[in-house]
């Protein structure tokens, strides 16, 4: 990294677009959290307890003196031990990193957006020593880092968020089918999509998601372009998740009936999201980060009476 690259000297960081094309993301999410949202969470689960809850399996990074070395004897695997107040509250960012994510035409692309959301996220809730983990997926599940207090987890998961690419179709409900019985404990679960995948398979499945008593958070994060429409020349869209089918079509004809489609699409989902108690954050890639981050605080301070 440039050292006169700094927050005094960036001047643009209203601008997703220009923050997003720094392409140092570390960098990026410390200096949102740190730079306006740093003191503003307090975790709604975490208590002073620190009695012993559980073992869990080592993973590279754990601290050493966590290891329960009898438990480990007996079983020749390496155990760590959690306690309460490490395991309270466990977040797990879940990014789609599916075909329509990688949509951008005059804005970063929403995988590169909601890369960055995540990562500032991840910095935010590391700094409150919260467990955080992330997960990535398109029709399948690309990625899992099980959720970690641990200052290094941080690292882990810039890794992988930088590693990944957006990929194939999306199946929401196939994740949550298969993330829901391997979660035994209650967790805080931040998915962030454009949620482009059949409404009532997602409405179902938010619904099983809810019934478990997990905390869940939908961030939609949609290009301007697909709110708007604003093809004014015949153009060629293309499928971006798998296909690579093409079609030429006159924007004239199809406005009407897209912006229609799509305004039912989008309180279909706000529906959904109410009627399974699902908080819902939808965004356009224009949207500052740092104003995103601050109303999700905002919005989970009032509902759960986080202290200030």
């Amino acid at each position: 990294m440039s050292a006169s690259l700094t927050p005094e000297t960036f001047t643009a960081w209203d601008d997703p677009t220009a923050i997003v094309r720094l392409g140092h993301l570390e960098f990026v999410a410390r200096t949102l959290v740190e730079g306006g949202m740093h003191g503003q969470h307090a975790s709604p689960l975490k208590g002073t307890s620190v009695q012993f809850a559980e073992h869990r399996p080592y993973s590279p990074g754990d601290e050493v003196r966590h290891i329960d070395w009898r438990a480990s004897g007996k079983t020749g695997r390496y155990f760590v031990k959690e306690f309460e107040e490490e395991t309270n509250l466990r977040t797990y960012l879940i990014v789609d990193s599916s075909g329509s994510m990688g949509y951008g035409e005059r804005t970063a692309t929403k995988f590169e957006y909601a890369r960055v959301l995540a990562a500032a996220l991840g910095y935010l809730l590391t700094m409150q020593r919260d467990a955080v983990g992330l997960i990535t997926f398109d029709h399948e599940l690309r990625d899992r880092f099980e959720p970690s207090a641990h200052p290094k987890s941080f690292q882990q998961i810039l890794s992988m968020l930088s590693g990944r690419t957006p990929g194939q179709e999306t199946s929401l409900s196939k994740l949550f089918l298969n993330l829901l019985p391997t979660l035994k404990r209650r967790s805080l679960l931040i998915l962030i999509s454009d949620f482009f995948d059949s409404l009532e398979s997602l409405k179902s499945v938010l619904q099983q998601v809810r019934k478990q008593q997990h905390d869940l958070l939908l961030i939609q994060v949609i290009a301007p372009e697909e709110e708007e429409f604003p093809f004014e020349k015949p153009t060629l869209f293309q499928d971006l998740e798998g296909t690579g089918r093409r079609v030429l079509v006159d924007p004239h004809r199809l406005r009407r009936v897209y912006l229609e489609q799509f305004q039912t699409f989008q309180q279909g989902l706000r529906e959904g999201a109410a009627n399974a108690g699902c908080d819902l954050i939808q965004l356009k890639t224009t949207d500052s980060f740092q104003e995103t981050i601050g109303m999700h605080l905002r919005n989970r301070q009032r509902r759960t009476k986080w202290p200030t």
